[in-house]
Parts: structure tokens; C-alpha cells; sequence
């Protein structure tokens, strides 16, 4: 007996060496047999060729490759949202950069004061830039459009009252003369005044216009001479003499004789003129507020117009007429402006 179970253990023992080495046994069955397990010959087995086929499909089984392409998909769309976020964020960026660019110059513009705008001085008696539109062409014009006291206006219904006498203080003046593009015009040196309304006021040149832009009770003349003189405070006015057909003038032919021969020069003779033989021998007159008959067309100037007019002769008149044949300004609204005249 006892060498029976000698041989049931020896037995035993083979088997466990030769399940250890047989690599058709599974780990767990060969832990079995080494551990000395109580189970029979018959539990230890091969692995058979199918059960391991079984097992290999089932390790690329698809919840495996399922997550896998889940993965990709939420890789791709995490970075194509990485990308539009990226190219937001430049957007944002160039954005933000225009918006501080644009405040920057902004407040450049804002500091830094406009040049001045450029307007037009060139002016006319006719077409675009004509009486008309004198008050458009430069902004510092505008009396000429939006006054309500301009000139030159015809004079009518004047109150006759006891005018002051005007005095005149004129003595022989060196002059120039000088052809503007407007008129011809006569500076003088200084000295000569005249009073009136208790002002005294100095002549500081004259010129001509044709035909006269005064009219009395709607009779018009073919020439008129604008003196105008200044007072210490700078008000103007203006003395107008009608000029009609008849002897010659001294002082209009001294002007006539030294014209420059150019428009814009200025003549300087050696001789001299005295303003005082323009001067009528009646000294009655009509006088009013009114303006500068030319641009700007400044208001607030003293007008008298004396009543009889100084006479020159058709060839005096004809050799201006050749220069200018229209330079008057039409005439003004009144606007109810109160005109008096000598008794």
C-alpha cells in the first residue's frame, strides 16, 4: 500500500512539471497545479485552437475602436474650434487697433486747429461774379447780400431841413494814380478835410464810376466821383459829385493825364491837383446812411451827395467810358432809412 501512494505521488509530481512547461495550459491552471491543488488530472487542459480565436476577436471587439474615432472626432473639432477662436481674437485685435487709431487722429484733429479756408477775392461788375453774388463770393462780403443800409440807393422824399454847412479844409496834394481793375483811383497825400456833424474828416482818395450809382428822384447821370475820407476813429464818408456834360474838368484831366498805362500799376507825377476846384459852388446836399459801394460793402458810412453837379467835358467822359464803360453797382432797397436834404 504504502508503495502505491508512493507511486501516486510521483505521478503527481511529473505532471505538475509537465503542466509548468506546456504553454497550451493557462496561467491560472498551471497556478493551480503548482500549488499543490486537490483537482484531478482531467481539470488540467489545453486551451483549444477555437477558444483562442474567440478571444482574439474579442480584443478588437468595436466599443474600442468606437472610442477611438469618438477621440479623433472631438480632437478635429476642438482644433478647428481653436482656430476659429485664434482668428476671432485677430479680428478682435486688428479691430480694437483700427478703433484706437481712429480715436488717436481723432483727437490729433481735435488739437490741432483747421487751416483756414481760402476764399476768392475777385470780384466784377457783370456775370458770375457780379453785384449779384457778391455776398457769396467771400463770407467777409456778406453786408453785400444780408445788409439793410447799403448802397447806392435813389434818392427820394428827403426831409428838407437846416443842414450844417459842410466845410471843406482842401489844399493842392501831391497824388498817385492807379488803374485797380475796378476803377481809376486817385490817393492823396494827407491835410485835406472836411467838417461835418462836428467830425472832421480826412479825404484819403477818389474814383470814378459810370454810370453814376447815385440817382436823384430816379434821374441817373453818366459819371459820379466817390470821395472818401476817414476820421480819427475810422468811420467813413463818402462825398459824391454827379458828374454831367459840359466845360472841362482841371482836376479829372491832371488824373487823366498821368494814367498809368497798365492795369494794377500806379503812376506818381511831380505836379500836383487841388480837390478843392471839384467842389460846386452851391453847397447843398442830401445825406443819409449807407455803405461801401464795393466789397465788402462795410456799412455805417456817412454819405453826402451834393446836389449840384460838377460839370466835365463829352471827351473827359468818353476817355474814361473806353476804360470802364459799366462800373456801378445797382441800385439798394431804402429800407425806410431817413434822408435829408438842404433847404
Amino acid at each position: 500500500m504504502r508503495t502505491l501512494l508512493t507511486l501516486i505521488a510521483c505521478c503527481c509530481a511529473i505532471t505538475a512539471a509537465s503542466a509548468a512547461n506546456d504553454p497550451l495550459i493557462s496561467p491560472s491552471t498551471k497556478s493551480a497545479v503548482a500549488g499543490g491543488g486537490t483537482g484531478s488530472i482531467a481539470s488540467i487542459r489545453p486551451s483549444s485552437p477555437g477558444s483562442s480565436s474567440a478571444s482574439a476577436s474579442a480584443s478588437s471587439s468595436s466599443p474600442t475602436r468606437k472610442l477611438t474615432e469618438r477621440e479623433r472626432e472631438a480632437e478635429a473639432e476642438a482644433d478647428l474650434s481653436a482656430k476659429i477662436a485664434a482668428r476671432l481674437a485677430i479680428m478682435r485685435a486688428n479691430q480694437q487697433a483700427r478703433a484706437a487709431a481712429a480715436a488717436k487722429a481723432k483727437k490729433v484733429a481735435a488739437a490741432t486747429p483747421p487751416a483756414p479756408k481760402v476764399y476768392s477775392n475777385h470780384w466784377s461788375y457783370e456775370g458770375e461774379n457780379g453785384p449779384a453774388n457778391w455776398g457769396k463770393i467771400n463770407p467777409e462780403w456778406s453786408k453785400c447780400s444780408t445788409g439793410n443800409r447799403q448802397s447806392p440807393i435813389d434818392i427820394r422824399d428827403g426831409m428838407k431841413v437846416e443842414l450844417e454847412q459842410i466845410t471843406f479844409d482842401y489844399h493842392p496834394s501831391s497824388f498817385n494814380v492807379t488803374d485797380n481793375g475796378h476803377t481809376v483811383q486817385v490817393m492823396l497825400s494827407g491835410g485835406n478835410f472836411l467838417t461835418v456833424n462836428n467830425r472832421m474828416y480826412e479825404l484819403i482818395q477818389f474814383h470814378f464810376h459810370r454810370p453814376s450809382e447815385e440817382r436823384v428822384n430816379g434821374k441817373g447821370y453818366e459819371m459820379v466821383m466817390h470821395l472818401v475820407h476817414k476820421d480819427g476813429e475810422g468811420k467813413l464818408a463818402v462825398l459824391a459829385l454827379l458828374l454831367e456834360r459840359g466845360k472841362p474838368q482841371p482836376v479829372i484831366q491832371a488824373v487823366w493825364n498821368n494814367l498809368p498805362l497798365e492795369k494794377l500799376e500806379t503812376l506818381a507825377p511831380s505836379t500836383v491837383l487841388d480837390p478843392l476846384d471839384l467842389i460846386p459852388a452851391r453847397r447843398d446836399y442830401f445825406t443819409f446812411m449807407g455803405s461801401l459801394t464795393t466789397p465788402p460793402c462795410t456799412e455805417g458810412v456817412l454819405w453826402l451827395v451834393m446836389k449840384e453837379p460838377v460839370q466835365a467835358s463829352p471827351a473827359q467822359m468818353a476817355l474814361f467810358s473806353r476804360l470802364y464803360p459799366l462800373n456801378a453797382r445797382p441800385i439798394q432797397p431804402g429800407s425806410g432809412r431817413i434822408v435829408k436834404e438842404s433847404n
